[in-house]
């Protein structure tokens, strides 16, 4: 089994970090680059950014952020929000983004994921799906961050996404988001038995058991995480530690540095 990565989540708006529940009510957490540095240190496989505010208010993403931020980084890092095209997609990587995430273009183009596959390598393209409970069994594509449904079944667009180029989903559920009582397994297991490529699990972790359970319940190959992380509830050598208990191999964390004492002298 290949290892299961850890990826801490960087929701930003207004050039701050911030989590919300089912993606309303947000509080702050702090500086995006600040945090990214603090998870790159602490052993992150991963990091998504996220401007989860720019598709809704129909502009482009904070690039000087991203900038800033895939400078700070030696872990791979997937940028997304308000990109519409491929040029669009291509700024992102030329500022430093090691892949891109695209949502609510892909939903109103879907030939948007073929054409970036193609111009870039389906390894950069990540297909988000925000995703609501609509029945027992049937999930809805919402966009614009949460806020347009689309009538489209999760599942179904997952399984196009993936045959259109999409090298990798992060799944969200908007049900779970910010609630910490879990990732929705159902929705994770319905889409991973449903493609091949890689699905990151996203919307609900709030202990390291449930980064466990999505892994071995859902066949998660990722798990997101962000509430659990930003107010310092866990860490993620705790949480890899946790999966590593459970049998899931993981890249280990090595040793952490240690802080500067207050006045700025070395040790």
């Amino acid at each position: 089994m290949l290892a299961r990565r850890v990826v801490p989540c960087l929701d930003v708006a207004s050039g701050r970090v911030v989590k919300g529940t089912s993606f309303v009510n947000l509080r702050d957490a702090g500086d995006p680059v600040e945090l990214a540095v603090l998870y790159d240190r602490e052993g992150a496989d991963e990091l998504v950014f996220l401007d989860i505010a720019a598709s809704h208010e129909g502009r482009g993403i904070m690039e000087d952020v991203v900038r800033r931020t895939a400078e700070a980084l030696t872990v791979p890092f997937t940028v997304g929000g308000g990109l519409r095209t491929v040029d669009d997609l291509r700024r992102m990587l030329r500022a430093g983004a090691d892949k891109v995430a695209i949502n609510t273009a892909a939903v109103q183009r879907p030939e948007l994921i073929r054409e970036a596959a193609a111009r870039f390598g389906s390894q950069c393209i990540v297909v988000a799906i925000d995703a609501k409970r609509a029945a027992p069994a049937r999930w809805e594509v919402w966009t614009h961050g949460g806020r347009t449904a689309t009538g489209l079944d999760a599942v179904a667009w997952a399984k196009l996404a993936a045959a259109l180029g999409a090298g990798e989903l992060l799944v969200t559920s908007m049900d779970r988001d910010g609630r910490e009582d879990g990732y929705d397994l159902a929705l994770l297991r319905a889409v991973t038995r449903a493609v091949r490529v890689p699905v990151i699990a996203s919307g609900g972790a709030g202990a390291p058991q449930h980064c466990v359970e999505a892994v071995r319940e859902a066949d998660a190959d990722a798990v997101l995480v962000a509430s659990l992380f930003h107010f310092r509830k866990a860490s993620i050598a705790e949480v890899k530690s946790c999966m590593a208990a459970h049998g899931i191999p993981v890249r280990p964390v090595g040793p952490q540095p240690r802080a500067a004492p207050a006045d700025g002298r070395s040790r």
